[in-house]
């Protein structure tokens, strides 16, 4: 076949030998839970029914999840990408390039949070991509109308006309300066050009006098102006009222002939900050990342998009490539909605103390995962996001997890040439355009359903009808800067179908789970691409509260879906969506709901401990057998799937233990919140976490912040350890005959214990005194529940004699 011709990616083969022996281990495992629940519910602890009840529902409970995560695991798959296919079929030679333009989406909201350093590493990352500079436009949505962020990107703009240059003349990787700069290698290793010693001394220079600017600028930023910011013209800053203020839009690059210090064109770089004016709902960043689609639908109107958080840079300059080759294979790419990829993260502390990597979850588990016929779940919103459109713009697709479309509908215009040429003269109605096209009249909407579903701008309905984006040879930039302008504003999206069946989803602050839900839904298909090279790379919050944080608003949004219309038990039948699809987003949606079982299962070591009861009776040969069999099943499921997924166990490890810290705080206050919304209307805020601008010596890490997210953990932790000490005790003053029992409630707390260490050592920070409020809430916990060893036991008879032994011989 002629290389041309050829497909340009394809699914790796997993062997037999692998993968039979997991599900082996995995049908084992569920007849051994079968019989151990056949025998924890026929043999009940009747003096400690209380404690066996609670313990038999939380293990059914973390079977059944357990079950659930199973499904999509059964058939994993993978896939590679051929580059330099794609290159011959649409990069011929002496012909301008085929390849589809692509609009690059940032989103930041508070320079203080989000150091404009890292969002400018990101954009610059970005503005030199190994993709034709012509087809890609950046832009970036500034929410918080921050002057800061404005100036930033200006100062960016500028250095951008050299750094690009300089990332394409030698192809260095990463093109972050600032995470390229610190590689701990040897740049003159096979870089023995004089030019390349030259030109890098010169452009680190120019790196660090820029940095300079950044940070006079953040400097100066710190103390506002009682009157507010002024620009250099002496006129007010719009966005001086953070709520209250116009839509802004600044074309910084590709436009009045600016071009890099060679003399090259640069992609164009556009910062946008919609409308906010009180009394009108804004809907977070799904609200400024709809308002991003319809600005670029306008302004560049690429049939791609592609989605990044301000502090996740571009770590493989091919990362755009890659995709492609997914969204523009000729024979499955019309089917793609979204392409993915795993997260990796920058500036972690060596332990990896609260499983940031989540390697577990991204090697391994999203792996086997997306083998669901290339389905999957999606919790992270700072994924990086692909739109396509084969049909126009009605088409969109994700990368990386996050997910928009501008039309949920698998709707297929099929318009011919006519119809493609008549958006021309956009100036006028858009029915007096239609008419005439008598053989496509039944798949056209009158102007009024199109302005109920897209909004008021014939600009944008008609930049949605362009077969491969683009815009009319006649429009001119102030016509179109007119029209970017109406539809930020903050009246547009009213009576229209944004944020229901149009663009990113509103309902959830993981819009991208749900975005991405709608999409299968409608028969889309998404698939996991895992270069051999990160195609991106972030910041992530390596401090204990700032994590815990992170993952509170991950699982509030699941817990909103789980409440919502779009709940995947209920939504989606007779769509596109599969069953094992189905069954994968559920258990993203679930959850979180863990958290009430997991909860009380930690606590109950530490009252078997302050009790002396168990939750388990005598145990028989029998019951020792199931138990060693069901241990021997769990330790060989680990060890295949960290086999499978290249995991070592350091980094399952830190993956059990944060899902013990995780699901006994940030789960559990997601749970609450959510129901506080549904039943009471309590909308919870928006947090941005930190990214830190500079992580040297992880000193963010041992920093202590003090948030209600801490006290079930801390909680369970200390009365676990109370529990250890009064159980320890109690055997020292019995004898040696009570050591024997104690053995498996001392198991069992330590066991909760160990998962909850890193936490402790959070809380500890670095400082040599404990925390005074740790402090505190021990003495305070201590005293109820010695209060409570002491003076009850809820587990005796009340109304009878209770004899005892004292163990003292009188004679």
């Amino acid at each position: 076949m002629d290389e041309g011709r050829q497909p340009l990616w394809r699914k790796l083969p997993i062997s037999s030998s692998r993968i039979n022996p997991y599900r082996i281990i995995i049908v084992l495992r569920i007849a051994i839970l079968g019989l151990f629940f056949h025998y924890r519910i026929l043999h009940p602890v009747n003096d400690a029914y209380a404690l066996w009840l609670t313990s038999v529902i939380c293990e059914i409970w973390f079977a059944v999840s357990w079950i659930f995560d199973q499904f999509p695991k059964w058939s994993p798959i993978m896939r590679e990408t051929y580059l330099d296919r794609l290159s011959l079929r649409y990069e011929k030679e002496g012909k301008p390039s085929q390849l589809a333009d692509i609009d690059v989406f940032v989103s930041t909201v508070d320079p203080m949070k989000e150091p404009p350093l890292i969002t400018a590493n990101t954009v610059l990352s970005i503005l030199a991509v190994d993709y034709p500079v012509e087809k890609v436009a950046c832009y970036v949505s500034d929410d918080g109308a921050a002057m800061l962020t404005f100036e930033a990107l200006s100062e960016t703009s500028e250095f951008a006309r050299k750094w690009v240059p300089f990332c394409k003349k030698f192809s260095i990787e990463p093109r972050a300066p600032e995470w390229y700069f610190a590689q701990k290698v040897d740049y003159l290793k096979d870089k023995v050009d004089a030019a390349f010693i030259r030109e890098r001394r010169a452009i680190k220079r120019e790196y660090e006098e820029f940095k300079v600017r950044i940070n006079a600028l953040v400097a100066m930023a710190q103390k506002v102006p009682e009157d507010g910011w002024t620009m250099q013209d002496g006129t007010p800053w719009p966005g001086n009222n953070v709520r209250d203020h116009p839509g802004m839009i600044q074309v910084f690059l590709g436009q009045n002939g600016v071009r890099d210090i060679e003399g090259n064109e640069l992609p164009r770089l556009v910062y946008v900050s919609r409308e906010k004016r009180p009394g009108y709902e804004h809907h977070k960043k799904a609200g400024a990342m709809n308002a991003l689609v319809r600005v670029s639908a306008i302004i560049t109107n690429a049939p791609y998009l592609l989605n990044v958080d301000c502090d996740h840079y571009i770590n493989n300059s091919k990362a755009l490539r890659e995709a492609m080759c997914f969204m523009m294979d000729p024979t499955s790419g019309k089917k793609i909605c979204y392409v993915q990829f795993p997260q990796r993260f920058d500036g972690i502390d060596r332990n990896d103390r609260y499983s940031n990597r989540n390697v577990v979850f991204f090697d391994d588990l999203y792996m086997w995962e997306l083998g669901v016929s290339s389905g999957g779940r999606h919790f992270m919103d700072m994924m990086p996001l692909l739109r396509g459109n084969h049909q126009g713009r009605h088409v969109t697709v994700g990368l990386n997890g996050a997910a928009v479309c501008v039309d949920l509908g698998r709707k297929r215009l099929n318009q011919s040439q006519q119809l493609t040429s008549f958006v021309m003269a956009f100036g006028g109605p858009l029915e007096t355009l239609i008419t005439g096209i008598d053989n496509e009249k039944s798949l056209l909407m009158s102007q009024q359903k199109f302005e109920k579903k897209y909004g008021q701008s014939s600009v944008f309905i008609a930049s949605t009808l362009m077969e491969d984006g683009g815009l009319p040879k006649a429009a001119s930039s102030a016509t179109l800067l007119k029209e970017a302008i109406h539809v930020i504003s903050c009246g547009y999206e009213d009576k229209t179908e944004w944020g229901k069946e149009v663009g990113w989803i509103y309902g959830s602050v993981t819009e991208d789970i749900l975005t991405g839900f709608k999409m299968h839904c409608h028969g889309w298909r998404s698939v996991y691409c895992m270069p051999k090279r990160p195609a991106f790379k972030g910041s992530a919050p390596i401090n204990l509260s700032d994590r815990l944080h992170q993952v509170l608003r991950w699982a509030l949004g699941s817990v909103e879906i789980f409440f919502s219309r779009h709940c995947p038990i209920w939504y989606g039948y007779g769509g596109g969506l599969k069953s094992l699809e189905r069954f994968s987003y559920i258990n993203s949606v679930v959850y979180p709901l863990t958290s009430i079982p997991l909860i009380a299962y930690c606590a109950l070591p530490a009252v078997c401990l302050l009790t002396g009861k168990f939750i388990v009776p005598e145990i028989s040969n029998y019951a020792s057998i199931i138990f060693m069999a069901l241990f021997i099943s769990i330790a060989a499921t680990g060890i295949l799937e960290m086999q499978w997924g290249g995991v070592g166990i350091h980094d399952w490890w830190r993956n059990e233990q944060f899902w013990v810290i995780g699901g006994a705080s940030s789960h559990l206050f997601a749970l609450v919140q959510g129901l506080l919304k549904v039943l009471a209307g309590v909308n919870t805020n928006f947090t941005v976490t930190s990214k830190a601008a500079d992580d040297g010596d992880f000193a963010e890490l041992y920093i202590f912040k003090w948030t209600s997210l801490l006290i079930p953990p801390l909680t369970l932790l200390i009365i676990n350890i109370i529990g250890v000490i009064v159980g320890v005790s109690d055997a020292i003053n019995n004898g040696y005959d009570s050591w024997g029992p104690l053995f498996g409630r001392l198991f069992f707390a330590l066991w909760v214990i160990v998962h909850l260490y890193p936490f402790l050592k959070g809380v500890m920070g670095k400082q040599e005194g404990v925390p005074t409020i740790i402090l505190v809430w021990a003495i305070l916990l201590a005293s109820i529940l010695t209060l409570l060893w002491v003076r009850i036991n809820p587990f005796l008879a009340k109304n009878d004699i209770v004899l005892e032994i004292c163990g003292l011989k009188c004679d």
